[in-house]
């Protein structure tokens, strides 16, 4: 097994890349940008949850001081576009189907101007009956929300494997409860911006907060009705994702239509109570009914699941995400026979998306429950009951998913040693609780196509300084740190002669972007593929110069020299000023790619979705306070398995923060809707985690490698979410006895509870 202390940049604990700009105040975001002649956008949105669009008229608008542009459904090609279901138009045709759906938009010489405008502009509508619960949205005769939708379902899922009806007739103790997740917001210091430039040639572009550009532009081409190439995307600093900004949103588009009619840029930036209205998708909430069998000894017989998740208006990654929360729990656990049953629904409330975890923390909160409800009925330690279980190097899951590396068993005995698990248990105080919960995740997922891969092209300067061009992109995880580190751990060059271009697609290569933790693990395996052949070209040179042969060449901190005699050397800068300028040179440049040994699953969702998967195990003591209901978490200890840590500050940073959303995911944290109009769309009334709500954390990574992961090292940025909800609900039952099945889990939850347990 590799160790990161044998590598020279890989696994330190390295100077952020761009970190100076950002706390200096030199980054640039999309609302610091400014171009010659630009506008500012305001958009017109729904008042009505479901309503019939009669009639717009837009000539008082027009025809204000300082306004330049007003565009309506009318002004575009009516286009509907998606990710997965193309359901959505970038300006609402014919109805609106949530309140706040784009319906017209304006572009004026001032915001303020604009905003006034957006006053001027008379919409006569129809109200229409509307359906929030998607349970009530299934029935029939339920208000039909798009027409060839039938029984408002988006996607159903049906897929079993063994046989589950006899496991359940062969196991001892059979658990079955119903839990229910909430719609999370991501809570992004930066709300979703664009600024749109249309040139006379008919190109657009167009600079986007975006996780994924060649992704945002393949679909903000489409909805435009323009070639991909006819699109230009150039991606900012972008002030944190979390997957609220895979440009599942009509901003960039509505900003071109503007920028197209004014013939001027145009700037779009959501307002936060916009953001919150209709912004960047919350997370889908979710029923889950959980039935799952076990053995006397602990062992898992069979799963089944049944699933209703609240799609909202429109699609967005809700099916990719539903398809996760049903089947993916399944390559944590060893087990064979499997049921699942899954609704993705249409109501009319805002459309629900991706969030850190994609469908992960939703499934882990209701499976991971009953795991331990089965672990109290049978006596059995739930740490115990969890090792027992877990999965190994070589495990396929029911579904087809192949586990390389996986150190999941030392996750939990990682746990165990940093809480004194079965110590602290054995002591445990009045009113005190301990729980835990296991999770899996990917790096990487095939379900854009048949195509899970990543690109990027590496050239060196005549000074020796390494330039990479990836359009994976940085949105704050530290990304671009983690591929330079790669760089110039293949190339042997110091850290600080390596630097990342900002993601564009005109200049950059194709890649999928940030979602699914992929990026070290695919964009670091294109990196590395690319300076492996650049390294090629640098030693064929050095080879020459050095009178040796490639073999015995070593390339060091920027050196190169033969084995054994470092004193004479030439540099990285010697070799390639000596390959560019001769007869017949060029420079040093080439390109890699990185596609991974995963499948695109079929018709009965069967296939390994990713090249790697990583694993980890929480832990937490809580207290409650029967008086008050409030729970006091007073440490939390989180394991992973996420190969070689390439860069352990950020390694820790992505736990940190990952612990902390799932804090708020379980104590805190819930959209407030209320006949489909939101009533908390701001911070003073949507309340997330500050520094005073955090518990005491330890953290530790798990001694693992993975084989196909670039120096060892598969994904993290999600996986830290995932179990956190789980893990307290889990410690509460341990504290007090009683199980809160609904997110979140607030005072006046746990009160009643206690006031019910208490009478009956």
């Amino acid at each position: 097994m590799a160790k990161a202390e044998n590598y020279a940049v890989v696994g330190r604990r390295v100077s952020r890349v761009g970190g100076y700009e950002k706390v200096s105040g030199e980054a640039k975001y999309v609302a610091d940008i400014v171009l010659p002649g630009m506008l500012f956008g305001k958009v017109l949105r729904s008042p009505y949850p479901h309503a019939r669009i009669l009639n717009i008229d837009t000539h008082r608008a027009e025809r204000m001081p300082g306004v330049r542009a007003v565009v309506s459904a009318e002004d575009t090609p009516k286009r509907p576009w998606g990710s997965f279901f193309k359901d959505q138009f970038p300006l609402a045709v014919g109805k609106v189907r949530y309140v706040g759906e784009e319906v017209a938009a304006v572009a004026a010489i001032d915001p303020d101007i604009a905003e006034e405008a957006l006053a001027l502009i008379d919409v006569e509508w129809e109200e229409l009956a509307a359906v929030f619960d998607p349970e009530a949205a299934m029935q029939e005769g339920a208000p039909r929300i798009h027409e060839d939708k039938e029984r408002n379902i988006a996607l159903k899922i049906e897929v079993e494997r063994g046989d589950v009806q006899r496991a359940f007739g062969e196991s001892d103790l059979i658990v079955e409860d119903t839990f229910e997740s909430t719609p999370q917001w991501h809570c992004a210091i930066e709300t979703i911006g664009s600024i749109a430039d249309y040139s006379p040639s008919g190109k657009y572009t167009i600079y986007v907060n975006t996780q994924t550009l060649f992704l945002a532009r393949n679909r903000i081409a489409w909805a435009l009705g323009v070639r991909e190439g006819d699109v230009r995307i150039i991606q900012t600093t972008v002030g944190g994702g979390f997957g609220g900004k895979l440009a599942d949103d009509n901003n960039p588009m509505v900003a071109a239509f503007l920028a197209r009619k004014a013939r001027k840029p145009v700037k779009l930036i959501n307002s936060r109570e916009e953001e919150f209205t209709a912004g960047g998708r919350p997370r889908v909430p979710m029923k889950i009914w959980v039935k799952m069998g076990f053995k006397k000894d602990g062992r898992i017989r069979a799963k089944q699941l049944r699933i209703v998740a609240d799609n909202g208006a429109y699609s967005a990654k809700a099916p990719a995400i539903t398809g996760v929360a049903a089947l993916r729990h399944d390559t944590a656990y060893k087990y064979s026979d499997v049921k699942t049953e899954a609704y993705l629904v249409y109501t009319n409330k805002i459309p629900t998306g991706a969030f850190r975890g994609f469908g992960n923390p939703s499934a882990d909160w209701a499976v991971e429950q009953v795991m331990d409800i089965g672990a109290h009925q049978l006596g059995i330690d739930p740490l115990d009951l969890l090792r027992l279980n877990a999965a190994e190097p070589g495990y396929v899951s029911p579904h087809g998913n192949r586990v390389g590396s996986c150190e999941l068993k030392q996750c939990i005995d990682q746990v165990e040693k940093l809480m004194e698990w079965k110590t602290s248990r054995a002591q445990k105080k009045s009113r005190r609780g301990f729980g835990l919960a296991c999770t899996v995740h990917v790096s990487g997922k095939r379900h854009y196509g048949d195509f899970d891969g990543g690109s990027a092209t590496i050239k060196i300067n005549e000074d020796g300084k390494v330039v990479i061009l990836s359009g994976e992109g940085e949105i704050g995880q530290g990304a671009d740190t983690a591929m330079c580190q790669i760089a110039a751990e293949e190339l042997g060059v110091p850290l600080e002669d390596v630097e990342i271009l900002s993601a564009d697609t005109d200049m950059t290569t194709f890649c999928l972007g940030a979602y699914g933790s992929r990026v070290t693990y695919v964009g670091g395996n294109a990196v590395k593929d690319a300076a492996a052949k650049v390294k090629q070209q640098l030693l064929e040179t050095a080879a020459e110069m050095l009178e040796s042969s490639v073999e015995d060449l070593v390339c060091r901190n920027g050196r190169i020299f033969v084995r054994g005699a470092e004193a004479k050397f030439v540099t990285v800068g010697d070799v390639a000023r000596a390959r560019l300028f001769r007869r017949g040179g060029a420079p040093i440049i080439a390109s890699g790619s990185f596609d991974a040994d995963s499948v695109l699953q079929d018709t009965t969702r069967f296939g390994n979705e990713s090249g790697a998967y990583n694993f980890g195990c929480q832990g937490a003591e809580v207290e409650v306070d029967p008086e008050t209901g409030q729970v006091k978490i007073l440490r939390y200890v989180a394991s992973s398995d996420c190969g070689t840590v390439i860069n352990p500050i950020a390694a820790e940073g992505q736990v940190e923060g990952a612990v902390a959303q799932g804090i708020g995911y379980a104590l805190i944290e819930g959209l407030k809707i209320e006949e489909g109009r939101l009533s908390n769309p701001n911070f003073s009334d949507y309340r997330i985690p500050s520094m005073r709500d955090m518990p005491p954390l330890r953290y530790a990574f798990a001694d693992s490698y993975e084989p196909t992961g670039p120096f060892g090292a598969k994904g993290l940025g999600e996986l830290g979410l995932d179990p956190t909800a789980a893990v307290i609900g889990n410690a509460i039952f341990d504290a007090i006895g009683i199980r809160i099945k609904s997110l979140p889990i607030t005072p006046e939850k746990v009160l009643r509870a206690l006031r019910e347990k208490r009478e009956g």
